[in-house]
């Protein structure tokens, strides 16, 4: 019978300061939100081109990556990191911003393409398949593709941010089950419109 217990999760953000509180960085919010939930912190390991720390999910033990590769090299991490521990694809699961989703939902599924998104892009190529779950958080659309990277680069409103914030405040509250392999459950979960809707 095959694992279905995630042992990576990977969240997508670029390094440094001034990138920190920018929508492309909505997979690293999340990855630290775990670790803090957890009780654990990050250390550098210039092996795996990232941070990585571990925690301990209802007796389940689950790497969590930050690469610091910059988003679109993101893959280097991943594949680094899975290479040396023998992690299979289908156990490690991607959480990025999304922005064909609204702020305030997040989607959850397993394979599929890039859908323009860099870090996945880079991810797909350097991993020996692309069975890996990923989990898109959504920060919303500007309107036009060549808005995109200003977008992306720049803080959300106040009231998305309060948005994303509830959803991530959700997803943590599944990682027990989204760890133990659980995801239909969770996805049941996650995939409800907000109120607001």
């Amino acid at each position: 019978m095959v694992n279905t217990a995630i042992q990576l999760c990977v969240g997508l953000g670029n390094p440094g300061a001034e990138y920190a509180m920018t929508r492309h960085n909505a997979g690293f919010w999340l990855i630290d939100r775990i670790a803090a939930v957890y009780g654990e912190q990050f250390r550098t390991e210039a092996r795996f081109h990232g941070q990585v720390c571990r925690i301990h999910c209802h007796g389940q033990e689950v790497r969590l990556l930050k690469p610091m590769t910059f988003v679109n090299q993101s893959g280097r991490a991943v594949a680094a990191i899975a290479r040396y521990f023998n992690i299979p694809s289908e156990q490690i699961l991607l959480a990025y911003d999304e922005l064909d989703l609204p702020p305030g939902q997040v989607r959850l599924k397993q394979g599929g393409g890039h859908a323009g998104h860099n870090g996945v892009r880079n991810t797909l190529a350097l991993l020996d398949d692309g069975n890996f779950w990923r989990l898109r958080i959504g920060i919303g659309h500007p309107g036009t593709k060549q808005q995109v990277v200003n977008y992306v680069l720049n803080a959300p409103s106040k009231t998305d941010t309060d948005c994303i914030d509830t959803a991530l405040t959700l997803v943590v509250q599944q990682c027990p089950e989204l760890f133990a392999g659980q995801f239909q459950r969770v996805m049941n979960r996650l995939h409800v419109k907000p109120a607001s809707e």
